[in-house]
């Protein structure tokens, strides 16, 4: 039986305006890696935790001929990362379902560690467009991990450890779960307004636009006529009073904290 997919990571489009994203997700107390500059011309900060992590993604000021997939993109949630061993096999497997976007794309980065630079490579397939309208759902191939994944960046002011959970708010929740499930070699559970497809220590949370309200009130990212969205994050702390520290514009509960990050329209939600 094929195993069932796990969480990479999760990425927000900045577009054009990385300083201020590094500034603001550094004041919630989150660690950052250093800017890296990819070989495909955008640029990133990452967020790294145990097995996943949170990408800030953008373009360097005055790129020329930049990323579609991110300048032509709306600023907030955009990425949904799975890890495959196998980028081929994970392509033959899209294009079985009928989703396959293009063939596997291989880019790097440079690394810059104590004892010098180096380059941490990656190999990517993704769902086709529009499969998905929130945005980019896609498999990433690290060659590298051991730059990506290191101690000395696994440790956040904010306590997180992990990210469990996806949110995502459709018109068709239903149909969006069920392409998720047969991608990710999963099942749908829940019923009503609220389904889950689980993922290896996480789910992905599909639910209607009114669900979705309830769950974020005033703090939900509005659907802006838009049929889905990438609705939130959701981090797990070891201790809630860590982010309740670090952050305004919450919505308080015992159980979890929710952060807007207004400017990039991301719903963060912290549970212990």
């Amino acid at each position: 039986m094929t195993e069932r997919a796990r969480l990479d990571h999760t990425v927000i489009n900045v577009q054009f305006e990385m300083d201020k994203a590094q500034g603001q997700f550094g004041e919630l107390g989150f660690f950052l890696t250093d800017r890296g500059y990819h070989t495909l011309g955008s640029i990133n900060h990452l967020m790294m935790f145990g097995t996943d992590y949170l990408e800030l993604l953008g373009l360097p000021p005055g790129a020329e001929n930049p990323r579609k997939d991110i300048a032509e993109a709306p600023v907030g949630i955009n990425g949904l990362v799975f890890k495959t061993t196998d980028a081929d096999a994970t392509f033959a497997h899209m294009q079985a379902l009928g989703i396959a976007g293009d063939p596997p794309k291989s880019f790097s980065r440079p690394v810059k560690l104590p004892e010098g630079e180096k380059d941490a490579a990656f190999r990517t397939v993704t769902v086709r467009p529009g499969v998905f309208p929130g945005g980019r759902v896609y498999f990433c191939e690290h060659h590298t991990p051991d730059l990506v994944w290191r101690p000395e960046w696994q440790s956040h002011g904010n306590g997180i450890q992990a990210i469990p959970e996806f949110v995502i708010a459709s018109n068709d929740h239903a149909g969006e779960a069920e392409t998720f499930a047969k991608l990710l070699h999963s099942d749908v559970s829940g019923s009503g307004d609220s389904l889950s497809v689980a993922i290896t220590d996480a789910q992905i949370t599909v639910m209607t636009p009114a669900a979705y309200a309830e769950r974020y009130g005033a703090l939900a990212s509005p659907m802006a006529g838009r049929s889905s969205i990438f609705g939130a994050l959701v981090f797990r702390t070891d201790s809630l009073d860590k982010i309740r520290a670090a952050a305004s514009n919450t919505i308080d509960e015992a159980k979890r904290v929710v952060v807007r990050v207004s400017d990039f329209d991301a719903v963060l939600e912290f549970v212990e």
